[in-house]
């Protein structure tokens, strides 16, 4: 059962251990179901079905606010069945389809974000391993992970994107050191990620060595579609319709207020083109898994109308939307308030939005890159 002032969204899991535990509940679930790795090939656990249904149940999941999507396993698996080796494939691929592995990444550096291939952690070769020494940040939920999917600079003298190895590391090996960082509200989310002379085995690479930026790639693209936020801005609408239509004002219902109905039409029109989209994004990712503007286009809207969907929402409840969870004053258990703290940040993580726009303008619409 849900934890009282469960909200929902991929974030809230790592807030609590009381969260945390209703989380391995529901995917301890989804693994008896076999849910958890949709689209993989049977010999690897998988049920062989396409990225649309995918889809269609990470939005059933995200509508009904249930955790049974692990974000950071889809990633993963996105880069290793396109660029694993046979070895590496049976070996994690069966491990994560059964819920074994709980991964956090370790990708953003404090002076690489959106330019992601600008990092500075370094790989070493020596021997059968690789000694990685850096610093990561943002590490969403390394405090409840077992395992890290690592990015680092293999050759510090090639172009920027050519010299990046992706390497799979178990968190608990010596030099690896987890640091939290608080939001202003406390909450704990994402941590600084060290590492100190960390031994990682050669068999740990995903992909070839150099080629990490590709291997990146293909879980980022997976990543930027962004098919389950549809469905949880659509509950979030429903909600906020609900509140206007059962909260009275200045005589009348708020619903009545033609300000507020634009409003929300407005934000019904975006989800159900965000909607459309990911499906369409879906379909050509099957058909492609190097499709890259299409997902972009779908991070960049999604994201964006996030932003809108928590600031309409303050905006219509007022001062009682600005109450915390556990208030019993607080709108909608205080979740539009949760919501504007943390919507922006998604503007930003997983590329910025203007990052989504350059791959766009570039790669969709094959535009002069500017130098």
């Amino acid at each position: 059962r849900a934890p009282k002032d469960w909200i929902g969204g991929f974030e809230t899991r790592f807030e609590t251990d009381e969260n945390w535990a209703y989380y391995r509940s529901v995917i301890d679930r989804v693994v008896k179901k076999g849910w958890l790795s949709l689209p993989w090939p049977k010999k690897y656990g998988g049920q062989e079905m396409s990225l649309v249904e995918q889809a269609l149940f990470a939005q059933s999941a995200e509508y009904h606010r249930v955790p049974a999507i692990d974000v950071h396993l889809a990633i993963v698996s996105a880069s290793i069945l396109e660029y694993g080796s046979e070895e590496i494939k049976s070996h994690w691929l069966t491990r994560m389809g059964r819920g074994e592995v709980n991964f956090a990444q370790c990708w953003s550096e404090p002076n690489a974000g959106s330019d992601l291939a600008a990092l500075t952690t370094r790989a070493v070769e020596d021997g059968d391993d690789y000694v990685i020494n850096g610093q990561k940040i943002w590490t969403t939920g390394a405090h409840r992970a077992d395992h890290l999917f690592i990015l680092a600079r293999t050759d510090p003298n090639a172009p920027k994107h050519k010299g990046l190895t992706y390497f799979l590391s178990e968190i608990n090996r010596p030099g690896i050191t987890i640091r939290p960082i608080h939001y202003m509200n406390r909450a704990h989310v994402y941590n600084e990620t060290f590492f100190d002379d960390v031994r990682i085995p050669k068999k740990n690479i995903v992909g070839a060595v150099n080629q990490g930026w590709y291997v990146t790639m293909a879980g980022a693209n997976f990543e930027r579609s962004g098919a389950g936020g549809v469905a949880a801005v659509q509950r979030d609408l429903e909600d906020l319709v609900q509140f206007c239509k059962e909260t009275v004002r200045g005589g009348q219902a708020l619903s009545k207020d033609p300000m507020v109905q634009r409003k929300l039409a407005e934000l019904a029109v975006q989800i159900e083109a965000a909607r459309q989209w990911s499906y369409h994004c879906a379909w050509q990712q099957s058909k492609n898994p190097f499709t890259f503007a299409e997902p972009s286009a779908s991070k960049y809207f999604m994201t964006e109308l996030m932003v809108r969907m928590s600031n309409i929402g303050l905006e219509i409840m007022g001062l009682y939307g600005t109450l915390k969870q556990g208030s019993k004053w607080a709108a909608l258990k205080g979740k539009f308030e949760a919501q504007c703290q943390i919507t922006l940040g998604f503007t930003i993580a997983g590329g910025s939005t203007e990052t989504q726009k350059n791959v766009i303008a570039w790669l969709g619409l094959q535009l002069p890159r500017i130098k």
